[in-house]
């Protein structure tokens, strides 16, 4: 059975996609669990968000070296070392027995998880190099994407309140373990390259210090806030790194990442629009998850249950947008994605006090999920048009950094301006303004997005001039540019 897998490109998919979906549930399924994980271990309340920020410091911090990783030592090693990683921390995480032991198993999760997030898309984008079957293909990995987040918050609250907190590290083991059947079957081994490219250990070491460190500033503002020394220098800190990396990289002779990746304007429109993306989906499950807790007073599998239209609506808008990025360009389902994205935050930031379900959050769900679901596969296909087979994981790696900045920034900038409309009052109106301007910002986030796509992304296909040719164009057209331009 296995050697009629070998090398299909669905079982390459499915892969990929349960692979994706098991990173993307584990990005949510903690957060809800984040109170019995308190009681359960002793953790006190600043250690506490180190469960959930230690997870985003080393997963925000090493995907550009993994994305790089896959073109130099191939992505099927990457993508299988990432998911034993991923998998031992989570059984290291299920039975830690004291704080510190959580926290380093968090760790190690963040690691795997950025070897597996730019194996699987580079493993997709390689495979699939056709315009509409890439969408298809895309669209599938998206669509898993924002069903593991969408179900990541009820099998959160769903596991924690009939299971126990430990369930939601243990629920990753049968996820990997059938990651690791479907590539060992589907993906044929690679053979080792004759002459191997030196690693660029330098631009390693300042990519990941430097995005490393500006995640560790981003999310400890909640404790120090915007306005302090230790913000200030680390945010400093962290510029200075990734300034330096940037020179480092404009005269390494094999670079981590090639700057002139980034001077397509698919490439570099699409990766600014995700990131923009990105904080406004992750700020959005944020505040109406607080909004469902905190405000309606819905137990933890209740406001999990609450958000299985954001998972029908993704898959909707998801399959939307492969039909419609088949023959027309990605901006067709981007700009409007944007602007449904935009009108469902912005009708969320009409919540009250006094709201429930039916009347408060699932219109705004279902309109804001269809709009996230048309723009991140179309994104992604834009992100890695007309990259070189082996710059794959490189062009991977750095969509999966702007997705994973965005929603960390998003959500750790305007969690402080919510908190400030708040203020110290902790009544249920009090919170309701604030989450309600929280996402009010998000709104105009997912507005700036469309913008985006409207001001950055090419009209229509040039065949000078850019490295990276519409991404449904037909791949004999693909390649015969990429000739030309060597030559």
């Amino acid at each position: 059975m296995y050697r009629n897998l070998r090398g299909s490109p669905t079982a390459v998919l499915a892969a990929s996609a349960v692979a994706q979906f098991v990173v993307a549930l584990d990005m949510a399924v903690v957060n809800i669990a984040l109170p019995a994980i308190r009681t359960a271990l002793g953790f006190d309340p600043l250690g506490l968000s180190w469960v959930v920020h230690v997870y985003a410091l080393t997963f925000g911090g090493f995907l550009l070296l993994g994305g790089r990783a896959c073109d130099l030592y191939g992505r099927r090693r990457l993508f299988v070392a990432g998911l034993v990683v991923f998998g031992v921390c989570s059984l290291a995480g299920g039975l830690a027995q004291d704080p510190c032991q959580l926290v380093v198993a968090r760790a190690g999760q963040g690691v795997g998880a950025a070897a597996i997030a730019p194996a699987a898309l580079a493993l997709l984008t390689t495979t699939f190099t056709d315009g509409p079957r890439r969408v298809r293909a895309l669209g599938v990995w998206s669509g898993m994407n924002a069903v593991g987040g969408a179900l990541g918050v009820l099998a959160g609250g769903v596991l924690t309140q009939y299971a126990g907190w430990r369930w939601v590290m243990l629920v990753n083991l049968p996820i990997v373990a059938t990651a690791l059947v479907l590539v060992h079957a589907a993906v044929p081994a690679e053979s080792r390259p004759v002459r191997r490219e030196r690693p660029d250990v330098l631009g390693a070491l300042l990519a990941t210090g430097g995005t490393g460190l500006l995640v560790f500033g981003v999310v400890r503002t909640d404790v120090q806030g915007w306005a302090s020394k230790g913000t200030w220098a680390t945010l400093g800190g962290a510029a200075l790194l990734l300034f330096t990396f940037v020179l480092v990289e404009s005269r390494a002779a094999a670079p981590l990442l090639r700057l002139g990746l980034l001077r397509s304007r698919w490439v570099a429109g699409a990766n600014l629009l995700v990131f923009l993306a990105a904080a406004g989906q992750f700020t959005g499950f944020y505040f109406i998850s607080l909004y469902l807790q905190q405000v309606l007073g819905l137990g933890a599998a209740a406001t999990g249950l609450a958000f299985l239209p954001f998972c029908a609506g993704s898959v909707a808008g998801t399959i939307a947008a492969t039909r419609i990025t088949a023959t027309r360009s990605p901006r067709a389902s981007l700009v409007p994605g944007a602007l449904l994205a935009a009108a469902g935050m912005a009708w969320f930031a009409r919540i009250s006090p006094h709201g429930g379900f039916l009347t408060d959050v699932l219109g705004p769900s279902l309109v804001t999920s269809v709009g996230i679901g048309l723009v991140f596969a179309p994104a992604a296909a834009a992100a890695t048009a007309g990259v070189r087979p082996g710059e794959a994981g490189m062009a991977s790696g750095v969509f999966n950094t702007a997705r994973q900045l965005g929603g960390c920034i998003g959500v750790a900038t305007l969690a402080t301006v919510a908190a400030h409309r708040t203020g110290t009052a902790t009544d249920p109106g009090a919170l309701n303004a604030g989450y309600a301007l929280g996402l009010a910002v998000t709104a105009a986030l997912c507005l700036l997005a469309a913008v985006v796509a409207v001001c950055v992304l090419p009209r229509r296909p040039s065949l000078t001039g850019s490295p990276a040719p519409h991404p449904t164009a037909p791949a004999a057209l693909v390649k015969k540019r990429m000739e030309g331009t060597s030559s």
